[in-house]
């Protein structure tokens, strides 16, 4: 394929064709670009297992801490039309990702980062690769190795955020029932302490049976943090103040 690091120059000046509600609307280079510092990830196509699975839900996650860092917009890219792309970012709950549909592959192709991926039926698609860019030009690019297949090792959320000098905050699950005290006093003092959090209400998105799986308990409040279970609120409580 032989594709080339365009660190150091601009990005290409193309029209992205996009649709807000029920209307068409004509974007350009310069309206996601022009006076802003952005990062970019481009994936092989909306809906497919690793972009779905990993790639934009981490950037997804980690949208504060890139915003934290400095960063005015979080962009996703992908060879896709704008109702494939919207619906997609629906579904993904990614309200705060820039979803960019460069449905002709004008951007992609100016870029160099066009490749066929005819083998699976999917025509002409982008390379995955992440960029760093400040207004108009890039600063950084990770890109991933030209191997078979769908390499996916350095254009994560977690290396362009390492490479701004930031760190990821803790994943962080709040297993939770309606009107528990306790869960409420866990849930202030992660809001407290600045931590996000998912929670899972029981008997809406889990069953007792299933809390008993995955934490060997049948009590609420259950925390987990980067996939350690920390416990109760008490517990929680502990853990906060080390």
């Amino acid at each position: 394929m032989g594709l080339e690091d365009q660190t150091g120059n601009t990005v290409p000046q193309v029209e992205f064709k996009t649709r807000h509600g029920h209307e068409w609307v004509t974007k350009t280079t310069d309206d996601y670009f022009k006076g802003k510092k952005v990062v970019l990830f481009a994936l092989p196509g909306a809906y497919t297992p690793t972009c779905s699975s990993t790639h934009l839900p981490r950037y997804n996650e980690l949208i504060s801490d890139f915003r934290d860092a400095g960063i005015d917009d979080v962009i996703c890219l992908s060879v896709n039309d704008t109702f494939v792309m919207n619906a997609w970012q629906e579904a993904q709950m990614a309200e705060d990702i820039t979803m960019l549909p460069d449905g002709n592959g004008e951007f992609t192709e100016k870029l160099g980062f066009l490749v066929g991926k005819e083998d699976i039926g999917f025509g002409k698609r982008t390379w995955r690769y992440s960029m760093l860019v400040n207004d108009g030009k890039i600063e950084k690019m990770f890109i991933e190795k030209e191997v078979d297949g769908d390499p996916f090792d350095s254009s994560d959320a977690d290396t362009m955020l390492e490479y701004l000098g930031a760190k990821a905050s803790p994943s962080v699950a709040v297993y939770s029932r309606p009107g528990c005290p306790f869960c409420a006093d866990a849930k202030n003092m992660l809001i407290e302490k600045g931590h996000e959090f998912e929670e899972h209400v029981l008997n809406e998105d889990y069953t007792i049976k299933t809390l008993k799986a995955i934490s060997g308990s049948t009590s609420v409040p259950q925390i987990f943090v980067q996939g350690n279970r920390v416990g109760g609120s008490d517990k929680l409580k502990k853990f906060l103040e080390l």
